[in-house]
């Protein structure tokens, strides 16, 4: 349940009650919605004030912050003249090798075939974490040494989808700070390196969002889409404390919206965004 729904079942407050204004503007504060995204929203939501009670500021409030999701690309589909090409990027610690696992496992189950390059040659354990997923779901991994060379790693990795024929290929790439641009410049190796196999890959670039992190998250996504241009977002741990307000935020500032969320350990607890089921748990 969203915190305003909560506080107005506590309260007991019924259709006609006056919007207390300053505690709609505590409440947004801890939905992680940032403040430049809560003062748009507060803005909008005082020009209908004349219209708005403590019932129906709910429903206006949920309105407007879908009004900042910009429209949700389709389920990504396999190409038809190869491997569609799929980076997980982001910041130590967010979930990307468990994620994945998780999204090929889901396309598995669409009907699509895929193949995992274990590309966080930064840690070994990142590898022996992504075969072991590998073997549970019978998905193959393409791997290498730990401190191996990852752009090599993806560029053989898409080589070998496209001898396969598969559907989709998922680099797990190696965390890293945003702040810190010699790893960002890796990525773009990374990037450059498949595009010699596939000019027109990468064709995603999903960073990897730990709803926990708070309005952090959104600098962490400015830096990663400044530096190689991001084409959703995975979304992890909403089964825990974080609100998710900051994908509002992150969507509203760069227009890239989420596209997965991750909500348990399970290979299952992995589902496409629902923009109405956010709304109702942040809200």
């Amino acid at each position: 349940m969203g915190l305003l729904t909560s506080l107005l079942g506590h309260l007991g407050i019924s259709r006609g009650a006056p919007v207390d204004w300053e505690e709609l503007e505590a409440i947004l504060y801890q939905t992680d919605l940032g403040g430049g995204t809560i003062a748009s929203l507060m803005t909008l939501l005082e020009e209908k004030k004349n219209s708005l009670d403590a019932k129906t500021i709910l429903e206006a409030a949920r309105s407007e912050i879908k009004n900042f999701l910009p429209p949700l690309p389709e389920t990504l589909l396999p190409r038809s003249d190869g491997p569609t090409v799929i980076f997980l990027v982001g910041v130590n610690g967010t979930g990307k090798t468990t994620s994945a696992a998780k999204l090929a496992y889901y396309l598995k189950n669409q009907g699509y075939s895929s193949l995992l390059a274990a590309a966080d040659t930064f840690r070994a354990a990142a590898i022996e974490q992504l075969s072991s997923w590998g073997e549970r779901l019978d998905i193959e991994v393409v791997k290498s040494t730990y401190r191996a060379d990852a752009a090599a790693l993806c560029h053989d990795a898409l080589s070998k989808a496209q001898r396969l024929k598969a559907d989709f290929l998922i680099c797990d790439t190696a965390g890293r700070l945003h702040t810190k641009s010699n790893l960002m410049e890796e990525l773009a190796k990374i990037k450059r390196t498949v595009a010699k196999l596939d000019p027109s890959a990468p064709h995603h670039l999903l960073l990897v969002v730990d709803t926990t992190t708070g309005t952090n998250a959104l600098e962490q996504a400015k830096e990663f889409h400044r530096a190689i241009g991001l084409t959703g977002l995975i979304v992890t741990k909403m089964d825990g404390a974080g609100r998710g307000g900051v994908l509002v935020a992150i969507a509203r500032e760069i227009g890239v919206t989420p596209l997965f969320i991750g909500t348990g350990e399970e290979a299952t607890d992995f589902q496409p965004f629902d923009v109405d089921s956010f709304l109702r748990r942040l809200l």
